[in-house]
């Protein structure tokens, strides 16, 4: 079961076994945001809000996630709709920019909408480009940032053998996320980077938020950096959870966002709000690594006025206030009843599967 090494919050599993679709469904606006450029194999971003007693809270699995997963998901959306977020530890943190898989000429545009960012987190191993136009890409990312950090993100995309190949080829960086597949992939690449003498972080995504422990990485050593998403891990709470969980062992967090609208947004800017930082050497506060959570820049258009809600990227940060949707953009990116009518099912089906997952 997804929960067992991770369980969701006392108060989250008594409000599931309390709901029915009916009442979800009934609070809910299906919407379709446009984007700007073609990511993760989309151009346009549906999700389900839902409109809780305590805010809005977003369900938006990629249409490929079958319930069993999307259950996840929804448990993050009824979290924050209906319980809200924790206390925060600061109202502002900084995040990384980044750049999808596009051509190099167009890494200018897309850093100029993450001002002041010093750190860019690059795609990379799309389906159907080579490595050279990953490394070219990242060439362009350094040229327009010379001083940036820059993390690389494969998505599962690379073999061992290739994953190694593109380290070298790819130069210093931040960290490697997700390269390969699989957590014994993970565990042999970062052992042979050490053997052929390359520095070189690898982070877990996939393997943390789409496995049925996500702590199975951990024990086989086969990670440095934990990259954790609100929405597929249950929501902010249990996000927490599992962080503190990992930096116990040494192992650094990184909050980041799965392509979410302003609303979406909310859950992972609360995650990084109340993440604890930690003192060094010199008694100096540390703050928590960059977030990902500048996405909303790749919608041509959002269900809030960035401007007008304060969520604008100011010297690389973000302010971590929750925002509401906009009525008259909710109206105007309103889906379209098919869209509607699919959301809504998924709806269904994922709750009776959160309550199969919880036991309620």
């Amino acid at each position: 079961m997804p929960f067992t090494h991770a369980p969701l919050d006392n108060r989250l599993v008594e409000l599931v076994a309390t709901l029915d679709a009916d009442e979800l469904i009934g609070r809910s606006r299906t919407v379709a945001l446009p984007m700007r450029v073609r990511f993760r194999g989309i151009t346009r971003r549906e999700a389900l809000l839902i409109h809780g007693p305590v805010g809005w809270g977003e369900f938006a699995p990629f249409r490929d996630y079958a319930p069993e997963e999307a259950a996840a998901w929804l448990a993050a959306a009824i979290e924050m709709a209906y319980l809200g977020a924790p206390t925060p530890e600061r109202d502002r943190i900084e995040i990384n920019a980044t750049v999808p898989a596009v051509a190099p000429d167009e890494v200018p545009g897309v850093l100029s909408r993450f001002p002041g960012c010093r750190t860019v987190k690059v795609k990379v191993a799309e389906p159907g480009q080579t490595l050279d136009d990953d490394v070219a890409r990242v060439s362009a990312v350094r040229e327009a940032v010379p001083n940036a950090l820059v993390r690389v993100d494969a998505n599962r995309g690379f073999t061992v053998d290739r994953a190694l190949d593109a380290a070298r080829a790819f130069g210093p960086l931040d960290y490697f996320e997700q390269p390969c597949a699989t957590t014994a992939e993970l565990a042999e690449l970062r052992q042979r980077l050490v053997r052929s003498g390359i520095f070189c972080r690898v982070a877990a995504d996939e393997s943390i938020r789409r496995a049925g422990d996500p702590f199975a990485v951990l024990e086989a050593r086969a990670l440095d950096v934990a990259v954790v998403k609100a929405a597929p891990l249950g929501g902010v709470r249990r996000l927490l959870d599992i962080a503190e969980k990992i930096a116990a062992h040494g192992v650094s967090v990184t909050v980041a966002s799965a392509l979410d609208t302003a609303v979406g947004l909310n859950a992972g800017l609360a995650a990084a709000a109340a993440l604890p930082g930690h003192t060094d050497d010199d008694e100096i506060d540390v703050p928590p690594a960059p977030a990902g959570l500048g996405t909303c820049g790749f919608f041509i258009d959002d269900v809030v006025d960035p401007a007008t809600a304060g969520r604008v990227i100011v010297d690389g940060q973000l302010s971590c206030a929750p925002v509401e949707p906009d009525p008259d953009r909710l109206a105007g990116l309103a889906a379209d009843p098919d869209t509607v009518d699919f959301w809504r099912t998924h709806l269904q089906k994922s709750l009776e599967c959160l309550k199969l997952q919880v036991g309620a």
